[in-house]
């Protein structure tokens, strides 16, 4: 998530946070560089690599492996493709427009302007495909399944209304339209396995869930009526079946994605007697309701909830399992982690377990600091063609090292462990 601004940098520092693709690693975006963190474990943040080189606003990394793409505050329109752990620079590529955001898996890489896309194959970078004149897109919102054999792309069809447009971005052809909301798109995720999509609009008081073959319906949750708030983040869990949600208020909701229990049926007696006859009474009187009000019933509620000690502040939240222990994790501009507790079963509040700096730092016993944090925008758009610039010299052991780091399991190789981050990916060296 980008939580720079074009009039004042966040007061902690942090111009970008998110975690990886399966939530086992955190990287951190500053005017100091970047870092990255695991989170195999949550007494402490453990630091993965750090490169204080340049000011970095976009960095993500393809799941515990060393491919990272960064893009700096001085050079917007430049994405680098990087080897972290040898410190090799695999190439760069340069658009006549900002980057808003890059989203990788191990299929594609993708590279969002504000009225434009770019689809490329991630084993040579090339551009297999553009998706061109979008409606605007400041906010740079888009996301990509991490799932490479439902490989879909989400972005918005409309600046006017909540339209999301599914794009299959291994066929590289429009899949779908889901009319999700009446106002604008603020948040979309997808579940890991790509076969449900997550959208909140800026009005921000409803969550759907929405299965992306035909655009059904699948959920509908309440997150709140009292006031319009802008959405920061929607996270499904590994398994699929939590959804939480982060915005500018200081509540993060975590939403159950299970079917409603059926209605026991009434036995004869009981329709008779004057509780039959209530309940009929009252799902009759559900019909000439107006649909707004229906819908109000028929949307689920928080299973869980968080209270953040802040509001105002932009961030992104996700639910991850860590020795077999369910958690839910805020990653906040006021530059601190915050780590809780989800009991999947009983649901309810749930409690701080750990705070971590993300500057790398001791963490302090004092509070953070907290405070408001505007959002980001990009520049004025232009018609965005890409031209690739590769490092002198060593280009094909460069793009070599590219398919290194993304085959799974590399070819020509031993068995490794994808969540070891010593073992993965293992470099191998050009032999032609």
């Amino acid at each position: 998530m980008n939580l720079a601004n074009q009039t004042a940098d966040p007061p902690s520092g942090v111009f970008f946070v998110n975690f990886n693709q399966d939530c086992t690693s955190l990287a951190v975006g500053s005017k100091a560089g970047y870092k990255l963190f695991s989170l195999s474990s949550f007494d402490r943040l453990e630091k993965i690599y750090e490169n204080a080189t340049e000011d970095i606003c976009i960095v993500e990394r393809l799941f515990s492996s060393s491919l990272v793409a960064v893009v700096s505050l001085s050079s917007p329109r430049k994405l680098k493709v990087c080897h972290f752990r040898k410190g090799t620079e695999i190439c760069n590529y340069s658009y006549s427009n900002t980057i808003l955001a890059v989203k990788l898996n191990r299929a594609r890489l993708v590279v969002c302007l504000e009225e434009s896309l770019y689809i490329h194959n991630i084993r040579d970078m090339k551009v297999l495909h553009t998706i061109r004149d979008t409606p605007p897109n400041l906010a740079g919102l888009c996301t990509l399944s991490i799932n490479s054999d439902n490989c879909y792309l989400a972005y918005p069809g409309s600046n006017t209304i909540g339209e999301v447009q599914i794009f299959d971005a291994i066929n590289l052809q429009a899949k779908t339209m889901i009319p999700a909301h009446d106002s604008p798109l603020a948040a979309l995720a997808f579940s890991p396995n790509g076969t449900k999509v997550a959208t909140a609009s800026e009005k921000g008081t409803v969550i759907r869930v929405f299965h992306v073959n035909d655009g059904t319906k699948l959920f509908e949750f309440r997150r709140g009526v009292k006031r319009c708030v802008s959405i920061s983040s929607l996270a499904f869990s590994m398994d699929s079946m939590f959804l939480c949600c982060s915005s500018n208020t200081e509540t993060v909701h975590i939403f159950k994605l299970e079917e409603p229990k059926e209605t026991p049926r009434q036995a004869p007696e009981e329709s008779q007697s004057w509780m039959g006859y209530l309940t009929k009474a009252v799902s009759a009187s559900a019909n000439y309701l107006p649909s707004q009000v229906t819908d109000v019933f028929n949307q689920g509620r928080a299973f869980a909830s968080v209270h953040l000690p802040f509001h105002g502040l932009k961030n992104v939240c996700a639910i991850t399992v860590t020795h077999k222990v369910p958690k839910l994790l805020v990653a906040s501009a006021d530059g601190y982690l915050y780590v809780y507790n989800l009991d999947v079963t009983e649901g309810g509040d749930c409690t701080l377990l750990k705070q971590h700096r993300l500057d790398g730092k001791l963490d302090e016993v004092d509070s953070p600091p907290f405070s408001s944090v505007g959002s980001g925008s990009g520049e004025a758009q232009a018609t965005a063609t890409a031209s690739v610039q590769t490092v002198q010299n060593t280009e094909s052991e460069k793009y070599h090292e590219m398919i290194a780091a993304t085959e799974s399991p590399p070819k020509g190789g031993g068995p490794f462990r994808l969540d070891d981050d010593t073992e993965f990916p293992p470099v191998t060296q050009r032999t032609d």
